[in-house]
């Protein structure tokens, strides 16, 4: 169920966490807000390596509105055909013993599938440490077409092309 990172170090410095917060936004001005959250994505951090992973159970996002998430669920998202969304890939240039409480921007580079559909994705993450927990929040954009995600005639106005996807993680040593 949870993506493992490849690691050639029995004694890798894991870390981790099942309670990761990513949200996205789809939101145009004047028009009711697109916006949805998972509180319980899955994450884990090599910090030998920098290599990073992640899996959000895509009905596990929640929406304000019960009907907009079950059109999501349903007609976008198609969560019975696609299950999960995942991401896999690494944090360049990364030195756990750099790290620092004052949060340090670093390049997260790797692949993001949802809806089925595989994509480069690179984002500029905030990553600090503090009491043995390590601290990553960032954020990138991502266009629903690219994930052939069809966006119907009648509410396209309403949903925007860009959806800015924002990602926080809290994350303890295993």
């Amino acid at each position: 169920m949870i993506l493992f990172l490849v690691s050639n170090q029995i004694s890798a410095q894991k870390y981790s966490s099942k309670n990761g917060k990513v949200s996205f936004e789809a939101s145009l001005p004047m028009v009711e807000d697109v916006f949805a959250q998972d509180v319980n994505n899955t994450v884990i951090l090599n910090a030998d390596t920098g290599d990073l992973a992640s899996l959000s159970l895509v009905k596990n996002f929640k929406f304000k509105v019960k009907l907009m998430e079950e059109h999501f669920n349903e007609n976008y998202a198609e969560t019975t055909k696609y299950p999960k969304t995942t991401f896999k890939g690494k944090i360049l240039n990364f030195d756990k013993t750099k790290l620092t409480e004052t949060p340090q921007k670093f390049t997260l580079q790797g692949i993001l599938n949802f809806h089925g559909v595989p994509r480069n994705m690179s984002s500029t993450a905030t990553i600090s440490s503090k009491d043995g927990k390590i601290f990553i929040k960032g954020n990138f954009i991502a266009k629903s077409a690219d994930f052939k995600v069809t966006i119907p005639k009648m509410v396209m106005k309403k949903v925007a092309e860009n959806v800015n996807v924002e990602y926080d993680y809290t994350l303890i040593k295993q």
